[in-house]
């Protein structure tokens, strides 16, 4: 119709404002030059207004090219963030990533969609809160945080397994409903297509949760401690991580 290519120009547009793969070339590269607080602020509120849109035009939307974009920027969101060793760029990939999985579903269910969406937002804002509470900017950080913060560093270990989409945390909640939404639209293979990629990202996270908590105990600590500091309290931080790890349970049906 006449219509088609007008909405599937506006969605691809959409769609590399929102940094999916593969026009998501500009994304890694912008996050790794600003602050981490710029990034939350790029990674997350820069998003909600073409997802906006997004949702509301989603019954206009091509079923082919949300799949297609879909799986690939889940690849790429696995693949490009496991050679990374800068945090701000393995957040980069991990957000496309999940941008792939909001994606994906967008078609079938605009509301999965969009809770899956308000999920991410909460769990990379979790993620950035709290690497900006530990000044950590590349591995060797967090790799050496934990004599600094060691529940801090401890919630963090379990928000990156809540990005990877573990049960019982709060990330299993929309890899969960993708997936028997997708098996209910009789689209198995493409639900089986999807859990194997998103293997890649997994195998990331779990190296950063490697090095947060494995790593440093009960090793020496390779970094100057000054006892009997005093601590700024984080209650943001706090409240936002606490969401990014136990929603799960305020799942709907």
């Amino acid at each position: 119709s006449l219509t088609d290519l007008p909405v599937n120009i506006l969605s691809i547009a959409i769609m590399m404002k929102l940094g999916l793969a593969p026009l998501h070339f500009w994304m890694p590269e912008v996050l790794q030059g600003i602050s981490l607080t710029t990034g939350m602020i790029l990674s997350t509120w820069q998003k909600i207004a073409p997802m906006t849109l997004l949702i509301q035009i989603s019954h206009l939307i091509n079923i082919n090219l949300t799949i297609a974009l879909g799986i690939t920027s889940i690849l790429i969101g696995g693949w490009g963030g496991i050679g990374q060793t800068q945090l701000r760029k393995i957040m980069a990939f991990s957000s496309i990533g999940h941008l792939g999985w909001i994606i994906i579903i967008l078609k079938f269910d605009p509301q999965l969609s969009l809770f899956n969406f308000i999920l991410y937002l909460i769990m990379t804002t979790a993620v950035f809160l709290s690497l900006t509470s530990i000044s950590a900017v590349k591995m060797l950080d967090i790799s050496t945080s934990w004599a600094k913060t060691p529940a801090l560093t401890s919630t963090l270990m379990l928000i990156m397994l809540s990005l990877a989409g573990l049960p019982p945390l709060t990330g299993f909640a929309p890899k969960l409903l993708i997936i028997l939404e997708l098996i209910k639209q009789n689209a198995t293979a493409l639900a089986t297509m999807i859990m194997l990629i998103s293997l890649l990202a997994l195998f990331f996270y779990l190296r950063l949760t490697y090095l947060i908590t494995l790593t440093l105990p009960p090793n020496t600590p390779n970094s100057l401690i000054v006892w009997r500091t005093t601590h700024p309290s984080y209650l943001l931080t706090a409240m936002i991580n606490t969401m990014a790890i136990i929603l799960l349970p305020m799942t709907p049906n």
